[in-house]
């Protein structure tokens, strides 16, 4: 490695380590991990929950998820006041969060999901903004390009896993501003 570039790897990993997650107030509560019987509380505190999934989700660009390993994270897991939200709490914050839009299953079994942090649309959006401001209208891209290309590495979308990138697309297709082709085993799309 030349000198040049250990010194902004070193800077990186600096400037990373000072942006640490916030935790919410609540998250060093111990009552906050155990669901409270109260229906108005018990609503708060669901509020609460899938606020800080989605936040500690998109801080750490998390899209495809594991319940199990989920559930011993961080977000469910604080070890500084040795309190974890038991699985079944867990189901019911991860079925919460289905109900708001921001989470689909991915198998029958409810063992892995596709966490939305932002939903498809937005993520479309934000794509066809980069797609007319860049004048590239009418181009066609691999989806590997988009998501992980030299192009967007300042874009938001950049490191986006495919499945959402998919249902991003989708969704611009249904707006007929992109179609989605296979060729030889690769998808790519068309912007209009």
């Amino acid at each position: 490695l030349c000198l040049g570039c250990f010194e902004v790897v070193a800077e990186w990993v600096l400037m990373k380590s000072e942006m640490t997650f916030e935790w919410p107030w609540q998250y060093n509560f111990p009552p906050f991990f155990t669901l409270q019987p109260n229906a108005d509380t018990r609503q708060k505190q669901l509020t609460a929950w899938c606020s800080l999934v989605l936040s500690y989700c998109r801080y750490n660009k998390l899209y495809t998820l594991n319940v199990m390993e989920i559930q011993e994270s961080p977000v469910f897991s604080n070890k500084k006041i040795q309190r974890k939200l038991s699985m079944e709490s867990v189901q019911v914050v991860l079925e919460e969060l289905k109900k708001k839009g921001n989470l689909e299953w991915l198998d029958k079994n409810k063992t892995s999901f596709l966490i939305m942090w932002r939903r498809p649309e937005e993520w479309g959006k934000l794509l066809y903004q980069w797609v007319t401001k860049n004048g590239l209208t009418n181009s066609v891209f691999t989806l590997y390009e988009l998501s992980n290309g030299d192009d967007t590495e300042k874009e938001e979308f950049h490191g986006l896993e495919e499945a959402m990138l998919l249902r991003a697309l989708q969704a611009l297709q249904m707006e007929h501003k992109a179609e989605i082709f296979t060729l030889n085993d690769s998808k790519g799309v068309k912007f209009f």
